[in-house]
């Protein structure tokens, strides 16, 4: 099932965003500058995280994730961008932790924005567990979470989250528009041990290894407040009505359906002009899971972002030699 979810994932990144494209309305100048010619430079700190929330059986189990530094460009539409959690800015982070993978995209084309989540956590951290002051590790805690959020913006030739998020136009009048579309997810959460401590007896439906699966449509609004000369708010919130799936291993496999509530926010603030940006921005997905008895997590994932930017324009030398070789245009040409 992972590897067909994998594939999934891999087909919507590269395919998707030409294809919605293709059904975009375009842009209206008199709310939208674009700016092709930039090359968006950016140094910035980031967090990305999946975190398991038990609510009152247990808390929340953190990822030993830590604060990115780094830095990127983005240029003709494809962005690259590289971060460290160096640890001297992460002094309370756990050493000689198992490794992890967060591959998160939050692509924005015309009347669009998708999101796509392929992480790969090893390794929580309870914070002051129960109140004792000590932190609760379980190096043998793993998560996968593999998903898809794509809405359209019935408005959106009129809001451009590129600026907001990569800075590569520039919203010049506010807007604001309703958008819809369909959220589909699959969760496995495992351990050597059960996922919840039984100190104080025995939890129904505590297990070892459970898979979640859920599906269904979303529905919200989005928004983009201009002021000042350059100055933004830009946000967008959403709700989802899905159909979830589980089983669960415990003493005997268990399952379970029902239809489940979720949430998706966004926001983004800051200048954004000509020659310089400073900004910020926060993702953030509450998807709760499927009851197993007296369990109902949630595995909520969040993505901040400080951005200090710097456009140029290249030379013609340059940009058409970087032309030749950009991969979004290469898969447009093979798509045309």
């Amino acid at each position: 099932m992972s590897l067909k979810w994998c594939a999934s994932l891999i087909f919507f990144l590269v395919f998707l965003p030409g294809l919605l494209k293709a059904q975009s309305k375009g842009i209206d100048t008199t709310y939208i500058e674009e700016q092709p010619e930039k090359m968006i430079l950016r140094y910035y700190f980031s967090r990305k995280y999946t975190e398991l929330n038990y609510s009152d059986l247990l808390g929340v189990y953190e990822p030993n994730s830590g604060l990115n530094m780094g830095v990127g460009f983005t240029f003709q539409k494809f962005t690259l961008n590289i971060a460290v959690p160096f640890s001297f800015i992460n002094p309370d982070r756990q050493e000689e932790w198992p490794r992890f993978l967060d591959l998160q995209s939050h692509i924005y084309p015309n009347n669009w924005i998708i999101d796509l989540f392929g992480q790969f956590y090893n390794g929580y951290i309870i914070k002051d567990y129960y109140g004792t002051g000590e932190d609760y590790l379980r190096r043998d805690i793993r998560t996968v979470k593999l998903g898809i959020s794509a809405s359209y913006l019935f408005n959106g030739e009129k809001m451009s989250f590129e600026a907001a998020f990569h800075q590569t136009a520039i919203q010049k009048k506010s807007a604001f528009s309703p958008m819809a579309g369909f959220e589909a997810y699959r969760v496995r959460i495992s351990g050597d041990e059960l996922i919840l401590p039984e100190e104080n007896g025995p939890i129904p439906g505590n297990y070892t290894r459970a898979d979640y699966y859920q599906v269904g449509p979303s529905a919200g609004v989005a928004g983009t407040l201009v002021f000042g000369k350059g100055f933004f708010l830009t946000g967008a919130a959403s709700g989802n009505l899905g159909l979830g799936f589980s089983k669960a291993d415990q003493n005997k496999e268990t399952r379970n359906v029902e239809l489940m509530t979720g949430y998706f926010l966004r926001g983004f603030a800051g200048y954004n002009g000509n020659r310089i940006s400073i900004n910020g921005s926060y993702v953030y997905k509450n998807l709760a899971l499927t009851k197993q008895q007296d369990i109902s997590p949630s595995a909520n994932t969040g993505n901040f972002r400080i951005n200090l930017v710097y456009k140029i324009t290249p030379s013609k030398k340059f940009t058409d030699t970087y032309s030749k070789f950009n991969i979004v245009k290469l898969l447009d040409k093979i798509k045309g």
